[in-house]
C-alpha cells in the first residue's frame, strides 16, 4: 500500500530523484573532495565524515518516512452514500456529535473537520497542509512530523557541507601560498576539477538550505498558530469579502458577532507545547513526548480531538 500512496505524479518522480541524487552527490564530493584531501591521515576526517554521513542518513529515514506514509487519507466508505438529502443528513450528523463534518463532491464521502481534497492524490487528507512534490506526497496529519524532520536535516546537512567546503577551500588557498601544493600525489584530482565541485556544491547547499528553511519555518509557525496554509488562505478570503461587504452595506453593523468566527466552529486555541506535541510527541515507548524523540522519525499514534478519533467515519445512512 506505501507505493500505492507514492502517487505516480511526473513532476514527484522528478523532484524525488533530484533530492537522492543531490544527497548522494553532496556526500561524494565532501568524501571525495573536500575530507580526504584536506584531512587525511587526520582524526577530524573520520570524525567530520560519521557526522555527516549520519545527518544524511537520518535525512533519508525522514524522507522516505514522509514519502510512503498514509498523510492521513479518508477512508472511502464501502458502500455508496445517498446525498439527495443533504440538508437533513447534516442536521442529523450534528445530532450524533459529528459536527463540522463536511461531503466531498470527488470522493463522494464524509469528510472530518479540517480535511481536504487533493487533486494530486485524488483523496481527502486530514489537516491537509499541502502537495509536496519534493516527497511526491501529501503533508497531512499523519506525516506533517516526518516532512519537518526531513526539511530540518536536509537545513542541518547544507550548513554543514557550506562550513566544510569553505574550510578546504581556505585550506587548499593556504597551502597554494605556502608552496605546499607540490606536496600532493599524482593521483590528486586537478585543481580546475575540483574547484568545480566546489562551486557546485556550494550552490546546492545554499540554495536548498535556504529553501527548506523557509518552509521549516512556515510549517513550524502554522502547527504553532494551529491554521494550516489552506485555512490561512480561505480565513483570509473570507475576512475579506466580509470587509467588502461590509463597507458597501450601511446594514453591516448588525452583523451577529457569530459571523466574524473562523469558518472552523469547533476550532479551538490550544497552548503552543500542547500543538508541537500532538505532531512530535506522540511516540510508542518512554519516556513518551520526550523532545529527544522529536528528532527522531518514531511512529506516532494517530492524534484524537475531543477523545474522538479522526480516522471515524459519521453514523451516515445508505
Amino acid at each position: 500500500m506505501a507505493f500505492v500512496r507514492c502517487r505516480r505524479d511526473p513532476c514527484g518522480v522528478i523532484c524525488l530523484i533530484l533530492t537522492y541524487f543531490s544527497v548522494f552527490y553532496a556526500d561524494y564530493v565532501v568524501i571525495q573532495y573536500v575530507l580526504i584531501p584536506a584531512y587525511s591521515g587526520s582524526v577530524w576526517c573520520t570524525l567530520h565524515g560519521s557526522v555527516f554521513n549520519l545527518i544524511l542518513l537520518l535525512l533519508l529515514a525522514c524522507h522516505s518516512k514522509a514519502v510512503f506514509s498514509d498523510p492521513g487519507m479518508v477512508p472511502l466508505p464501502d458502500t455508496a452514500i445517498d446525498f439527495s438529502d443533504l440538508r437533513s443528513q447534516s442536521s442529523r450528523m450534528n445530532e450524533r456529535g459529528c459536527e463540522g463534518w463536511t461531503v466531498c463532491s470527488r470522493c463522494e464521502t464524509y469528510r472530518p473537520p479540517r480535511a481536504h481534497h487533493c487533486r494530486v492524490c485524488q483523496r481527502c487528507i486530514r489537516r491537509m497542509d499541502h502537495h509536496c512534490p519534493w516527497i511526491n506526497n501529501c503533508v497531512g496529519e499523519l506525516n506533517q512530523k516526518y516532512f519537518i524532520q526531513f526539511l530540518f536535516y536536509t537545513g542541518m546537512a547544507s550548513l554543514y557541507s557550506l562550513v566544510l567546503v569553505v574550510s578546504a577551500w581556505v585550506w587548499r588557498i593556504r597551502n597554494e601560498r605556502e608552496g605546499d601544493v607540490d606536496k600532493e600525489g599524482e593521483d590528486t584530482p586537478s585543481k580546475h576539477l575540483i574547484v568545480a565541485h566546489y562551486i557546485i556544491l556550494l550552490v546546492e547547499s545554499v540554495l536548498f538550505g535556504v529553501f527548506v528553511m523557509v518552509i521549516f519555518y512556515d510549517q513550524l509557525v502554522s502547527i504553532i498558530t494551529d491554521e494550516t496554509p489552506i485555512e490561512q488562505m480561505r480565513n483570509r478570503l473570507m475576512m475579506k469579502d466580509r470587509g467588502s461587504s461590509s463597507s458597501s452595506s450601511s446594514s453591516s453593523s448588525l452583523t451577529p458577532p457569530s459571523s466574524q468566527m473562523s469558518y472552523h466552529p469547533s476550532h479551538t486555541r490550544k497552548p503552543k507545547l500542547a500543538l508541537l506535541r500532538e505532531v512530535f510527541g506522540r511516540v510508542g515507548f518512554p519516556p513518551p513526548g520526550s523532545v529527544l524523540c522529536w528528532l527522531l522519525p518514531l511512529h506516532s499514534s494517530p492524534p484524537t480531538v475531543g477523545g474522538v478519533s479522526y480516522s471515524a467515519l459519521p453514523d451516515y445512512d445508505v
